[in-house]
């Protein structure tokens, strides 16, 4: 069980990785929420919910704002 988490977590980190070099070095939304989804996958809420909030603020307009949106209603009501 724990090496199966331990290569999810191996996996996901890789996929995060390879979209930050697929995207280059600047902070896009698509780069911003891989890297939130990977800090809750870290158990680091505090840091996924601000870089979901830096998606809706920067970007908007995009379909990452709505899916960021999406994930702070979650971990907000998660919170209570």
């Amino acid at each position: 069980m724990k090496l199966k988490v331990i290569m999810r977590l191996s996996a996901i980190f890789l996929f995060v990785v390879f979209v930050f070099f697929l995207t280059g070095c600047g902070s896009n939304a698509a780069e911003l929420f891989e890297t939130a989804k990977f800090e809750e996958l870290q158990n680091n809420k505090e840091h996924a919910v601000k870089l979901y909030e830096e998606i809706v603020n920067k970007y908007p307009d995009s379909d990452y704002a709505d899916r960021a949106k999406e994930r702070l209603a979650r971990l907000k009501a998660a919170q209570k």
